[in-house]
């Protein structure tokens, strides 16, 4: 048995891994999938003041009074920014450190800096002038419908559930920069990416070109596991993300 800690994305709660969820603990796994501050069935909790720093607690508050321990970590796209913090908070608790659709970004970076210069000012003003400014709107469902590669593998079914239970994502989470103790704490811990929109190659071809997305790849040890779909596997293949974190459970 594996004891994992499932982390989703912007607009998503614990309910995402549903799916994932249910097909981990039927294979006998312990699994704590995560509602961050303001998200999900802890939507109430929006607020302008709702940060980085407040989802990092929700990670760091799940392993610790849940008593968990050799806990696989799993970070989904935004995800991954709660993930890395909560990491370099408590390393001594985890097993694996693993990163779908997503990575660990270095100390001072924030996932607004993902989204290039331009679009980033853009979104920092509206922060400060727009009076809903603080929240950032989940795709609609004409742009989950619409052939993006981003939205690939979403059935009918899993565009309702989306469309159904996505909110609006607290933008401070996004612009707050990450702020590691030490940068280095977790490099020794055996870590995963799952890619989906990617393949594996052009993945490890972008690692050894010194991508900016992958800036904070280098110095640990990496596995890779290729999910081919869009950008929200718990969604489009359950089943088989599902197959992929319990075989890491099996050979952690």
């Amino acid at each position: 048995m594996a004891t994992y800690v499932l982390v989703a994305g912007n607009w998503l709660g614990a309910w995402a891994w549903t799916d994932v969820t249910a097909r981990l603990r039927a294979a006998g796994h312990d699994v704590h999938p995560v509602t961050l501050t303001g998200l999900g069935d802890r939507v109430h909790l929006a607020s302008r003041e709702v940060d980085l720093d407040t989802h990092i607690a929700d990670v760091v508050h799940t392993i610790e009074y849940a008593d968990l321990h050799e806990v696989i970590l799993v970070g989904h796209s935004y995800g991954g920014f709660p993930v890395t913090g909560a990491a370099d908070r408590v390393p001594d608790r985890l097993a694996r450190l693993v990163y779908v659709e997503s990575g660990p970004l270095p100390s001072g970076t924030s996932q607004l800096d993902m989204t290039g210069p331009e679009e980033r000012e853009a979104t920092l003003r509206r922060l400060k002038e727009r009076e809903d400014g603080w929240l950032l709107p989940p795709p609609s469902p004409a742009e989950l419908a619409s052939g993006v590669p981003v939205y690939a593998g979403l059935d009918e079914t899993a565009r309702a559930s989306f469309t159904a239970r996505a909110v609006p994502q607290p933008l401070n989470a996004n612009a707050q920069p990450l702020r590691l103790a030490d940068d280095g704490r977790c490099d020794g811990l055996p870590h995963t990416l799952v890619t989906c929109m990617f393949p594996v190659e052009q993945v490890r071809a972008m690692v050894a070109e010194g991508h900016p997305y992958f800036a904070g790849f280098a110095g640990k040890e990496w596995t890779y596991v290729e999910v081919p779909t869009g950008h929200w596997p718990m969604l489009s293949e359950p089943e088989r993300l599902a197959h992929a974190l319990a075989d890491l459970g099996r050979a952690g």
